[in-house]
């Protein structure tokens, strides 16, 4: 059996680094897909080209012209250069022709280094001591596809004088299955798959659309089971001129960084 995400983010080969995909409904959120569901599906068509388990993905940016549609699509991948450590590669992901987003990662092996963390994982209860992530006013396909508990920041819509949010995360039990994990791809979905935390400084609605997500995966040895809690923050420190920025970390439950996110929004309304 395979888990709905799996099954969402499969691909087709094609060939000369062609994949076929189907953006499915059930990661909707208002006006299309979420943009960490596209950045999990562009993800997996580099890393299934790419075909090299020792140089997982280190970076990811995600640049989102237009919102796809239900339906079938193709991600065609192009390993840029392919280096003695590292491996730059790109990728299209179009519909009917038309590009709507284009991605660029880097993959690469462990290399010898300091190594320090200067930004502790929040202190919150458990999981299973906190509330669900509140119902949003209209209804979200997407949120159904997680188990979400409210844990980082101020409650959403509170008029809060910070822009923080988050919690804890995983995949709904009932879509899961006993040998998936939180891997790379999973870490792109979660990612973009909060509320978004300048929600907690507003009163009113707000559409934050993405414009470009940046993720950076900081522990890809490390075997995370899918049905376990996975911590989230996401923070906005700036607004101006209609767009923001949202920094974004997830922690293992036991308080492993396993990535940081950044992303620019566009805000709609307000």
């Amino acid at each position: 059996m395979s888990s709905r995400f799996r099954t969402d983010t499969a691909l087709e080969t094609l060939g000369a680094g062609r994949y076929g995909a189907r953006v499915d409904p059930g990661w909707w959120i208002e006006r299309g897909p979420n943009g960490g569901y596209i950045a999990a599906l562009v993800l997996r068509a580099m890393s299934t080209e790419l075909d090299d388990p020792s140089r997982p993905a280190r970076s990811l940016t995600v640049h989102y012209l237009r919102p796809p549609r239900e339906g079938d699509a193709e991600v065609v991948v192009t390993v840029e250069r392919a280096g003695r450590t590292l491996t730059n590669v790109s990728a299209r992901f179009e519909q009917d022709g038309r590009l709507l987003a284009l991605a660029l990662a880097a993959f690469a092996d462990g290399r010898p280094g300091p190594e320090f963390l200067d930004s502790p994982m929040p202190v919150v209860p458990p999981a299973d001591e906190v509330i669900p992530l509140p119902e949003p006013p209209v209804t979200i396909p997407m949120r159904a596809r997680y188990e979400s508990r409210f844990g980082v920041g101020p409650l959403p819509f509170s008029g809060s004088a910070e822009a923080e949010s988050g919690g804890w995360i995983r995949l709904a039990p009932d879509e899961t299955d006993a040998d998936e994990v939180v891997d790379q791809h999973l870490l792109a979905a979660f990612t973009d798959a909060w509320i978004p935390a300048v929600f907690s400084k507003v009163v009113g609605r707000l559409g934050v659309p993405t414009v470009d997500l940046t993720l950076h995966f900081r522990a890809p040895g490390l075997v995370v089971p899918a049905d376990e809690w996975v911590l989230t923050r996401f923070r906005t420190r700036a607004a101006a001129e209609g767009f923001l920025e949202e920094d974004g970390e997830i922690w293992s439950a036991g308080g492993v960084l396993l990535a940081q996110s950044r992303q620019l929004a566009v805000v709609l309304g307000g």
